[in-house]
């Protein structure tokens, strides 16, 4: 029988005759009789096959019921169970199994025949004999209910009893469809029966039985036979023994009060009552009886395992990352609701991109140079160029509810809509965008501009018009160093991370061009999902924008301009093999074979001679990439790439406005954290460990030669060339002598201090929380 819910206290009848010992007088007695006559499926069947002009009264009309006999729905023959999804990695790998109810619907042939017997025995053992309705039943409820005075006495059929749990199936997490499904009034009943009587003549006993073995509850999150079988015993259905098959009939009266945790005494009577009435119907032996009841109860109990939280190697936030994609992506349907119901629905085999080696690579590399409860955190995206496919999404915080943990469950690597935060401004690492923007508009690789070391932001046209510079004192962007002045040219810009060189070009080629540019690398709106303007502190990365997001931005630049939008899921299948239309990467080509190739030669040089000089790769290989740092050091970046891998590492406060300075990061001191010095490292270890042993790869450039050194006006000697080569430094860079002309090193033999930043004049623009709230960026440093 379906699970018992309590029901209200039935009022006494006021008859006037005198009450006995036994419970009341005969015509009570009677009138218990006649009372469950009133509720019971006899009286639907009277109402339902003799006396339709009736139903009326009930809120059914005879044109409702002379429909319901002509058909049943489909949902009763073949119910939309809700079942368990898995999603595997890229290896076939499990990642967690995630359900809103735990059920694997099986076929006939896969379920014990002991299950079967059992739960026809002790649920309706005339099954078989009987239609829709057991009369023989109905009649012995009567009786016994009359003697007794009360209707605890059911007659309910197996079928009756499927079709009530359907109903429920269909009503979902609707609670108030829920409470209707389960309402016991005498128009349900009839409803109920009048779907059980047509059942019958659609679909065979076996297929009845089969149907409800999948449908019904057996405690602790177990939805049919299958989940039952490996909830309690971890194994499958059809390897149960007489005992163990006859444990989990019991339990379907009441999960509750037979439930084999917490009440092992009781399951065990109530097996025995199973076992006896699978004797009684000779569906085993008396040998096979003596020995089920002689057994243990035998429990391998298996706690529910169910949701991202489960997920193993830090793959939690990639996991909610694809329930945000199939609730979100209109391949999944046309409109929220249909893509909420397959998600909740389930009975999907998902097969990610997520690669499980990589994966491992970043998780290590964020929680080894981060520790959970530092004041930081650190997230890595890692993307294939070309593809669109993500392989892996890692971040320092634990995936989960316990903050006494320092668990989240906001994804840093994602955009807010997709369940990340609100992003982080990116620093210098937004550049190069500019610089393909200006690459693809015919300026030359070579080119040069004064790049003063500091000067006020200069009128710049936009998609819409003109931008102009009107705060008054008029706000200026200088380079961090007094001595950084140029000219300078692109290649040597990059490396330097010149803030002043990146405004003029930005004059030059327009804000409308950059827009547009960032627009065919996917980025369209901030993480927030505001629009971004056209302001010149864009170049300087004052846009809050995901790891995800610039990795892609990066495998753009790796796949030589060929940008793809994320995929996560290779291939859905569902239970039964069928295969489901999964989101597909659309590419297209953001910029021209010649501009990828200067863009990698400069990005090349950022980590042979640049700010990155000091991070490489154990096998020597080639990398290309930008560091960036914000303002007053509250995010930093290194986004970098070969030609088959491309990971963006962002560091900084989870909610932002923590300053990286005098700071310890992962057991280490940092008087300043730059993106060399805190996101580099990181990358790096991931990068190592991710391509350890994998073919290296050249980086296809176009040849763009080293600029001549420029004597700075009042400078006796020339600066030393940064395209010159040079020893690297340590990381973070020791102390070094004054060379000619003053200065100090930096990482890679840069000279003239640490990369460049840019000022506010004072109530202009400001610093903010390190998330863009001044008006004009805080932005820029390398």
């Amino acid at each position: 029988m379906a699970p018992k819910r309590p029901q209200a206290p039935q009022p006494p009848g006021n008859t006037g005759a005198p009450r006995d010992r036994s419970g009341g007088s005969a015509l009570e007695h009677a009138g218990n009789g006649v009372k469950f006559l009133g509720v019971s499926v006899l009286s639907g069947l009277l109402l339902a096959g003799l006396a339709l002009p009736a139903v009326g009264a009930i809120g059914l009309t005879a044109k409702d019921t002379a429909e319901s006999f002509d058909s049943v729905s489909d949902d009763f023959k073949t119910p939309p169970l809700t079942q368990a999804t898995q999603i595997f990695d890229a290896k076939g790998g499990l990642i967690a199994k995630v359900y809103e109810r735990d059920r694997t619907v099986i076929p006939a042939d896969q379920m014990s025949p002991f299950m079967r017997y059992a739960q026809v025995d002790i649920e309706d053992a005339r099954f078989y004999e009987h239609g829709a309705v057991d009369l023989k039943g109905i009649l012995r409820a009567v009786s016994k209910n009359a003697e007794s005075g009360t209707t605890s006495q059911g007659a309910s059929t197996l079928t009756q009893q499927y079709v009530k749990n359907v109903n429920v199936e269909k009503a979902g997490d609707d609670q108030a469809a829920v409470l209707e499904a389960q309402r016991k009034t005498l128009g349900r009943k009839i409803q109920e029966l009048k779907v059980a009587i047509k059942l019958e003549e659609e679909l065979s006993k076996d297929q009845i039985l089969t149907n409800y073995l999948n449908i019904t509850f057996y405690g602790h999150q177990a939805y049919g036979v299958e989940a039952a079988s490996q909830r309690y015993f971890s194994k499958s259905n059809k390897d149960l023994t007489v005992a163990e098959a006859a444990t989990l009939a019991g339990m379907v009266q009441n999960p509750s009060s037979f439930d084999p945790v917490r009440y092992p005494e009781n399951t065990v009577k109530r097996r025995n009552v199973v076992i006896d009435k699978m004797l009684e119907n000779k569906h085993i032996t008396p040998d096979q009886a003596k020995e089920a009841k002689a057994a243990p109860l035998g429990l391998k109990y298996k706690d529910p395992q169910n949701g991202c939280i489960t997920a193993k190697a830090g793959m939690g936030f990639f996991c909610d990352y694809v329930r945000h994609v199939v609730k979100q992506d209109p391949a999944f349907g046309k409109s929220a609701d249909e893509r909420k119901k397959v998600w909740n629905t389930g009975g999907l085999n998902i097969y990610t991109t997520l690669d499980p080696d990589k994966q491992t690579a970043a998780q290590n590399a964020v929680t080894s140079k981060v520790n959970v409860t530092d004041q930081v955190s650190a997230a890595a995206t890692m993307m294939e160029p070309g593809t669109g496919k993500i392989l892996a999404m890692a971040q320092t915080r634990p995936y989960g509810l316990d903050p006494n943990k320092n668990q989240t469950v906001v994804n840093l690597n994602v955009d807010a809509a997709m369940g990340g935060g609100n992003g982080f401004q990116t620093g210098s690492t937004f550049k190069p965008i500019l610089a393909a923007a200006a690459l693809e508009s015919g300026m030359s690789n070579t080119q040069s501009f004064p790049s003063e070391n500091k000067i006020e932001y200069p009128q710049m046209s936009t998609c819409s018009g003109t931008w102009k510079n009107t705060d008054r004192p008029k706000v200026t962007v200088k380079n961090e160093q007094e001595n950084e002045v140029g000219p300078y040219q692109l290649k040597e810009a990059m490396a330097r991370s010149i803030n002043t060189y990146f405004v003029q070009m930005e004059q030059q080629v327009g804000l409308c061009a950059m827009k547009q540019m960032a627009n065919k690398l996917g980025i369209t709106q901030s993480a927030k999902g505001d629009a971004f303007q056209e302001v010149p502190s864009m170049v300087l990365g004052t846009l809050e924008l995901s790891p995800l997001t610039m990795a892609n931005v990066y495998a753009t630049f790796a796949a030589r301009g060929k940008y793809c939008t994320p995929v996560a899921i290779n291939k859905i299948t569902t239970v039964d093999g069928k295969d489901i239309a999964v989101p597909q990467a659309q590419c297209s080509q953001a910029f021209s074979d010649q501009t990828a190739d200067s863009l990698n030669a400069v990005l090349l040089n950022v980590t042979e001679k640049g700010t990155a000089a000091a991070l490489t790769m154990d096998d020597g290989r080639k990398i290309a990439g930008k560091t960036g740092t914000t303002d007053e050091k509250k995010a930093a970046w290194f986004n970098g790439y070969t030609p088959s891998l491309a990971t963006a590492v962002w560091l900084g406060g989870p909610a932002g406005g923590v300053k990286m300075k005098n700071i310890n990061i992962g057991g280490k001191h940092f008087d300043d954290v730059f993106g060399a010095t805190g996101p580099g490292p990181i990358w790096a270890l991931a990068m190592n460990q991710a391509l350890k042993g994998t073919p290296l790869e050249p980086i296809q450039t176009a040849s763009i030669p080293d600029p001549q050194p420029v004597t700075p006006p009042g400078a006796t000697t020339a600066p030393a060339d940064p395209n010159a080569a040079q020893p690297p430094a340590g990381n973070p860079p020791p102390p070094q002598q004054p060379q000619q002309g003053g200065t100090t090193g930096l990482p890679g033999g840069l000279p003239g201090g640490l990369p460049g930043g840019f000022t506010f004049p004072p109530g202009i623009g400001g610093p903010g929380n390190g998330n863009g709230n001044g008006r004009h960026g805080g932005n820029g440093n390398g």
